[in-house]
């Protein structure tokens, strides 16, 4: 195996195992070049081993898979993935999501968070989408597919390759999404119906953003639901509606959802519909959500959800998407009726949450208004955090009272 050595005094990160070698700390490769996704070994300058993972072309040498010597012969095995991935299901048992009767989706991998750099896995009542964000991680998705295989058994479906869209590297292999696996009694797999807190969604993963439905956000729209009755809701961005079933399920008296995109604003109507057939309280629109909050009259709506796409995506992009954060939700508390509410989220990781705090505070400065933090929001427990990569907490969210 390719041995890369670190520079001195630069093995401090993972000593604290921290899951990225950037490739500053390199100091020198010894055996034969590595290709992008190859395994190989980290060593410190003193020749100490330090850990193995997959090396990388770009600013992240390499995204670490192990801190100990345990690499299997060849690299990683179906033996490693399947133990891996066994691992990942069983906190999935124990935070009560695989297994539920109630809620059939939950994310299986997240990364960093799961000791699988670059790696996400969802779980969609019987069907897992896969997306590789690292070379590496694209090229053992066949063997992942037949760990999963194992840990799930005749639970398993289908398994989607959906990383054309994720993969961050030019190694000449073909990205086309497709399917990995499908049983032969997968039939109709796409959209398919999966419940969450009781509710049920369409998630369409061929064709839809990310792997087809937003998970992360599960116990924040439990949450609306608990604050939604007697309310008239306004849901910006609303993708296919998860706030929206769950403002109706908790006893709104009225939503409108609003999307830039005509397919999102399809299946919000037919999520409602499921739900609540076809005489529910609701109406969909599709249009620009920051240009209609902006038009909306005050005393309109008295809970708002504003939940927009990542506004930066790398640091560069960082000072822009503060100040859209800060004009977003300067329009949104200055048409919230005296009294209500409003969720306001950041999904763009290098905005922490400190800086988006900020952004808000702004807003609301200017706005004039007073406003109160009641709640301070989260990614759920599926969406794991490892304590030594704190980068990973991407998701951040108030809950604000406007007077």
């Amino acid at each position: 195996m390719t041995r890369l050595y670190l520079k001195k005094g630069r093995e401090e990160s993972l000593l604290r195992f921290h899951p990225w070698v950037f490739s500053g700390a390199v100091g020198g490769i010894e055996g034969p070049d590595p290709a992008e996704g190859d395994a190989v070994a980290v060593l410190s300058a003193r020749k100490e081993f330090l850990g193995w993972g997959h090396y990388q072309i770009g600013s992240i040498a390499v995204r670490m898979l192990s801190f100990a010597d345990d690499m299997p012969a060849g690299g990683p095995d179906e033996t490693f993935w399947t133990r891996r991935l066994q691992g990942c299901l069983d906190a999935r048992r124990a935070f009560g999501l695989a297994g539920s009767e109630t809620t059939s989706c939950y994310r299986l991998v997240h990364g960093e968070g799961d000791g699988l750099p670059g790696l996400i896995i969802d779980w969609y009542d019987g069907v897992c989408v896969l997306q590789a964000h690292s070379a590496g991680m694209f090229r053992a998705k066949e063997q992942i597919a037949r760990a999963l295989q194992t840990i799930y058994g005749s639970a398993l479906h289908a398994v989607y390759d959906k990383s054309s869209g994720t993969a961050p590297f030019k190694a000449g292999l073909d990205l086309g999404d497709g399917y990995l696996f499908q049983s032969e009694k997968a039939t109709s797999l796409c959209p398919r119906t999966v419940l969450e807190n009781g509710h049920q969604f369409l998630v369409d993963w061929e064709t839809g953003q990310k792997t087809g439905f937003f998970l992360d956000q599960r116990e924040n729209r439990a949450l609306v639901e608990r604050y939604a009755r007697g309310r008239h809701v306004l849901n910006l961005f609303c993708y296919t509606g998860g706030f929206s079933v769950y403002a109706l399920a908790g006893g709104a008296v009225s939503v409108d959802s609003v999307d830039s995109s005509a397919r999102a604003v399809e299946l919000v109507e037919k999520n409602i519909a499921l739900n609540f057939g076809p005489d529910a309280p609701h109406r969909a629109l599709c249009c620009d959500a920051i240009d209609f909050v902006k038009a909306a009259p005050r005393d309109t709506y008295d809970l708002m959800i504003v939940d927009p796409p990542a506004f930066a995506k790398h640091r560069g992009a960082l000072s822009n998407a503060l100040r859209a954060y800060q004009r977003l939700n300067a329009a949104a508390i200055g048409a919230v009726s005296p009294g209500g509410l409003i969720f306001t989220f950041s999904c763009s990781q290098v905005v922490d949450r400190e800086a988006f705090a900020l952004a808000v505070f702004s807003a609301a400065a200017d706005s004039g208004r007073q406003v109160r933090i009641i709640d301070r929001l989260n990614q759920p427990a599926d969406h794991a955090v490892s304590i030594f990569h704190p980068e990973g907490a991407y998701l951040k969210g108030l809950v604000l009272y406007v007077e």
